[in-house]
């Protein structure tokens, strides 16, 4: 990666697909040179078409559920010689069924490896550096699953819900230093996330979803702006979060029910 760009430097994870890969090209796309990482092979080839965009991209292959991939990612900024002037922390996956009788527990541990487990870490490293220096943009993806409880996908709507409350809890701290966080809450999106979380047969999984550009639009704008959080997408998410904040958790765990319990598409 050329050190001398005088263009700022985002990091994105989770960059192969979906929100990872349009946020990534939300940054290109507005004067950013990239580090961009995720467990497949995919990062290559979305490397590539993020240098069309005009960007300077590194990509590391990294499975950041492990304690090493997170290091080894952060060693791989570090080697650039250039600062993270944003990170957007997006790496997760889903896991969907019956926690009791169904789901299998390594893969829900795997879940909280990478959906919590990485991100304190990756946060941990990157916030301290950019507290140093006085300036830098945080971004978590989060999801209006976590305003919610998430019957059948237990496990991730639980760990959407640390990440906005640790999202929230770390913009608070850094309030005075130059450093801000936002937490991105997408609702239903077009991506690989119901197929590899096993949720195909779910009403959830069959009905609208939104465009991945359009809620790393919203995601990419409101941390430029500073803002706390921005629940990204339709009308629809927005009414949905709206709502939450004044159901009880049993009526909303009951109304989720409906969406996710696995055959409710039929």
């Amino acid at each position: 990666m050329n050190t001398t760009s005088g263009r700022p430097l985002a990091v994105v994870t989770g960059a192969s697909s979906g929100i990872g890969h349009a946020l990534a090209a939300e940054f290109a796309r507005n004067g950013f040179d990239l580090v961009v990482a995720a467990e497949d092979e995919g990062i290559s080839a979305a490397a590539a078409a993020l240098r069309d965009l005009g960007a300077t991209v590194e990509s590391v292959r990294v499975d950041l559920a492990e304690y090493d991939g997170v290091e080894r990612l952060y060693g791989v900024l570090r080697a650039t010689g250039r600062p993270a002037d944003a990170v957007a922390i997006n790496a997760g996956v889903g896991v969907g069924g019956d926690f009791a009788r169904d789901t299998d527990l390594r893969a829900e541990l795997k879940l909280i490896d990478l959906n919590i487990t990485s991100a304190v870490h990756l946060a941990k490293r990157v916030a301290r550096d950019m507290v140093e220096r006085g300036r830098g943009r945080i971004l978590f993806t989060s999801s209006v699953a976590a305003t919610m409880p998430g019957p059948f996908q237990a496990v991730y709507s639980a760990s959407k819900a640390f990440l906005y409350s640790f999202s929230e809890a770390l913009r608070e701290e850094l309030k005075d230093t130059g450093v801000t966080v936002t937490a991105l809450l997408p609702g239903p999106t077009d991506t690989r996330f119901f197929e590899r979380a096993g949720m195909l047969d779910t009403k959830v999984a069959t009905g609208k979803k939104d465009d991945p550009a359009e809620v790393a639009r919203d995601g990419f704008e409101a941390l430029m702006a500073g803002k706390d959080h921005v629940v990204a997408g339709s009308l629809a998410n927005k009414l949905m979060t709206g709502a939450a904040r004044l159901a009880p958790e049993t009526s909303k765990a009951a109304a989720n029910r409906r969406l996710t319990e696995p055959g409710s598409a039929t």
